[in-house]
């Protein structure tokens, strides 16, 4: 009965258990809570959201919304209430005619307190800048989103970039460790056969020449390893102190670098022309506005008025005198002084100088566009002769580390072997994420670097 009990307990158990263990399955892609375990998707998506230039850019986007609702706002009917309260010292004095002999006579009229409660109205008909406003909306939106996607493409670009750099100085590390653990062992192997006599001197040393000059790439590496983190952090937007490692894996890698080297440059899809064109559209907007200055502007109000009066304040609100009245208001301007005329020749002078922008930009992003694909042609191939390298530098390593544990090969050989392994190793590595690197390039210079993660 008690181990029946227990079992029971134990099925239980798996049960409730069960549901916590596919989440945290399902939640694994995630990065933990400390933030110590960073894919590059993670690391671009936590800039896109914690990036300051990112979150500016998507504030300006608001701020060009209301920016919009203020400039529109004037369509709208505009209500306002006075109130105004005096009190006359003296009664102003106003010269009547005698009736009887034509004479002027001035006579006080008036009274001595009055308080005026006004409430007025107007409503826009047309007005060449809220027609501007209502024109030029969609395009200030249509800018601020764009200037955000330009952001979030340097933000992913850059990221990109440092993720990789990050990595280089990783396995540069590596190497360099690997490196320091073949040549300790043959330090202690050449000192311990300079002490039985069976090698000279110079072996011993040779060795201890090559394990420094290892100690001190790898406190190199150590370095960069820092600093890289300390940028990639930055613009990641993480708080320095946080801790922060990368997650790869080194086969996707080598596949992610490669890329269609073929896809043809379509101009109209990097973010630049497309900033351009919309800011030529708002200018062609601003040649119409100042076109149409000539226009009149219309609009219609209305006014309503209560008026109390009395000699004496107390009694001053027991009588009401209300006054209303409605009209329309039309202001034609008829000569400003050529205004008009240089601010229409000025848009237009604007108007050409964007359309030499855009072919200038045209010109430099075809040239980005070319660079950006012999940069990685170029380093693809030496990614591709490096690798072969590595496995060939790997297989003589493995034999004249055999021969020399012989005492078929000197030492010598077997020190130039351990330099070449190496220095191909960190040519392999330095290679792909160049061609990593240079990859990120290609894909923003024909405009199709993703930005959403």
């Amino acid at each position: 009965m008690k181990k029946t009990t227990q079992t029971l307990r134990l099925l239980l158990g798996l049960l409730w258990l069960g549901p916590l263990w596919a989440q945290a399955q399902t939640s694994s892609t995630l990065p933990p809570a400390n933030g110590t375990e960073f894919t590059l998707a993670q690391c671009l998506n936590t800039a896109l959201v914690n990036q300051p230039l990112v979150r500016q850019a998507r504030i300006d986007q608001e701020i060009t919304k209301a920016s919009n609702q203020i400039a529109l706002s004037a369509w709208l009917p505009q209500v306002g209430f006075t109130g105004t309260a005096q009190h006359y010292l003296q009664l102003p004095f106003t010269i009547f005619p005698d009736p009887t002999t034509g004479q002027l006579s001035p006579r006080q009229i008036g009274v001595r307190n009055v308080t005026t409660l006004g409430l007025s109205g107007t409503q826009v008909i047309y007005n060449n800048d809220v027609n501007l406003a209502a024109r030029s909306k969609r395009f200030n939106l249509r800018a601020a989103e764009q200037n955000t996607v330009n952001v979030k493409i340097a933000t992913v670009s850059d990221v990109s970039k440092a993720f990789y750099d990050v990595l280089l100085a990783q396995r540069q590390l590596d190497v360099f460790s690997q490196d320091i653990a073949r040549l300790q062992r043959n330090y202690r192997d050449a000192r311990l056969r300079y002490e039985t006599g069976i090698a000279d001197k110079t072996e011993y040393l040779q060795a201890e020449v090559s394990l420094n000059n290892s100690l001190a790439g790898k406190k190199q590496a150590q370095e960069a390893v820092k600093a890289r983190i300390a940028y990639l952090k930055q613009l990641m937007g993480l708080p320095p102190e946080r801790a922060l490692a990368l997650q790869y894996d080194t086969l996707k890698l080598e596949q992610d670098a490669i890329v269609d080297t073929t896809v043809a440059l379509n101009i109209s899809n990097r973010i630049e022309i497309q900033q351009l064109q919309t800011e030529k559209a708002l200018q062609d907007i601003n040649v119409d506005y100042y076109r149409f200055g000539f226009l009149p502007s219309v609009s219609a109000f209305a006014n309503y008025n209560s008026v109390f009066q009395n000699n004496e304040v107390r009694e001053q609100y027991q009588t009401r005198f209300p006054n209303s009245y409605t009209g329309i208001q039309l202001g034609l301007p008829i000569f400003t002084g050529f205004r008009r005329t240089q601010n229409i020749r000025r848009a237009r002078l604007q108007n050409t100088r964007l359309d030499e922008d855009i072919s200038n930009t045209r010109n430099q992003i075809n040239t980005e566009y070319e660079t950006a694909l012999a940069t990685y042609k170029g380093y693809y191939t030496e990614y591709l002769l490096g690798k072969r390298n590595l496995e060939a530098s790997k297989e003589v390593y493995d034999v004249i580390n055999l021969q020399y544990r012989e005492g078929i090969r000197a030492y010598i050989d077997l020190i130039v072997a351990q330099t070449t392994l190496r220095t191909s190793q960190l040519n392999y590595y330095t290679a792909l994420f160049q061609v990593l690197g240079s990859k990120v390039d290609l894909l923003r210079a024909i405009g199709q670097l993703p930005t959403e993660y």
